[in-house]
């Protein structure tokens, strides 16, 4: 019952197997002197034709243990055969790997709600005894996070405001209304694309920077060393860069949402209306209670943005790629938990009519 012997009957035992007339199938197989894994597939299939042909039966005698054993093994792995056994294990398997997400969720949740109260603690701190606070940290911190992201912003912002002023004035134009991109324009840069925008670039750039720097830090044990010296890390390491990102978001917004207005004014200026009317629509549509909400959400982001890229660089692992995994989960959680609080922000400023 080799490769050559199974291909001399194969044929003619499927037929039988397929004749309607018969009930099932014998096979004495106490004259095999060799049985290999051709001979098992062999006495497989006509099992399954068998079951698969409706009451039709397959018995096999006089096979030794080792083909016994050869013929089981190889039913069980058949992809045709359902096993119950293979199957309550796959479902088994489904639910762990659902039940191992819940719990790394779990895990992230209380790691963030430890982290902020231990951050808002050394902050409080720092508002009583400011000397503690590594202020040259800080500012290097704020010129790498604010001064050399303006290029970008600026870029962005612009083409933001630029392409948003032309696809609303195609529309307006067939109403003889395009002046009123202005105060679509004003609004939406000042209430949500602005620190919206300004966000997910930071996100981009300085969470992702602040878990490589932390991560390496971790790695090469320098952390562990600033324990061993008694200098806690929240406050040697990461509070500045929280207060840093805190006072830039905002700062950038701000250029942000005048780029991005100036942007949706060239557009403006190009269909023959005056600056001064542009300026006039966003100003006196434009209020300050706008104004301070958008700056609101900034402060918000910066926290946000600074807090999870020092997280996930605090969580890195030993490995080669262990830095570049934490600088992607920082960009990504940081974009996720922007897009959270901005929703939340917009429920909560809808139901306050602000």
């Amino acid at each position: 019952m080799d490769a050559h012997g199974v291909a001399a009957v194969w044929q003619q035992a499927c037929d039988g197997i397929r004749d309607p007339a018969g009930t099932g199938l014998k096979l004495d197989l106490s004259g095999v002197t060799c049985f290999d894994m051709a001979g098992a597939a062999f006495v497989v299939h006509l099992d399954r034709m068998a079951r698969d042909g409706g009451g039709k039966t397959v018995q096999m005698t006089g096979l030794d243990k080792t083909g016994a054993t050869l013929v089981e093994r190889l039913s069980r792995i058949d992809a045709s055969v359902p096993d119950p056994a293979r199957e309550a294990g796959r479902i088994r398997g489904w639910i762990e790997h659902q039940g191992r997400i819940l719990d790394n969720f779990r895990q992230d949740v209380h790691t963030f709600i430890s982290f902020f109260g231990e951050l808002c603690w050394f902050f409080g701190a720092s508002l009583i005894r400011p000397g503690r606070v590594r202020w040259d940290e800080t500012l290097r911190v704020a010129e790498q996070a604010g001064v050399n992201a303006l290029p970008i912003v600026a870029l962005i912002s612009f083409i933001v405001g630029l392409v948003m002023a032309f696809q609303s004035a195609i529309p307006m134009k067939m109403f003889g209304a395009e002046i009123y991109v202005a105060n679509l324009i004003g609004l939406a840069m000042v209430r949500e694309l602005g620190p919206l925008m300004t966000a997910i670039v930071l996100a981009g750039r300085s969470a992702s920077a602040f878990a490589a720097e932390i991560g390496t830090m971790k790695i090469n044990e320098e952390i562990d060393a600033l324990s061993i010296m008694g200098l806690e890390p929240v406050r040697f390491l990461i509070l500045p860069r929280v207060i840093a990102s805190t006072l830039m978001t905002p700062l950038l917004t701000v250029f942000a949402i005048l780029v991005g207005i100036l942007g949706g004014a060239v557009v403006i200026l190009s269909m023959g209306h005056p600056f001064s009317a542009y300026y006039n629509q966003v100003v006196g549509f434009v209020s300050w209670g706008d104004f301070a909400g958008g700056m609101i959400k900034c402060f918000v982001f910066g926290v946000l943005i600074a807090a999870t890229g020092c997280i996930r660089g605090y969580q890195t692992r030993q490995g080669p790629s262990a830095v570049g995994e934490a600088a992607t989960r920082a960009v990504v959680s940081s974009i996720i938990l922007i897009a959270v609080f901005d929703g939340i922000f917009s429920i909560i400023y809808y139901v306050l009519d602000v």
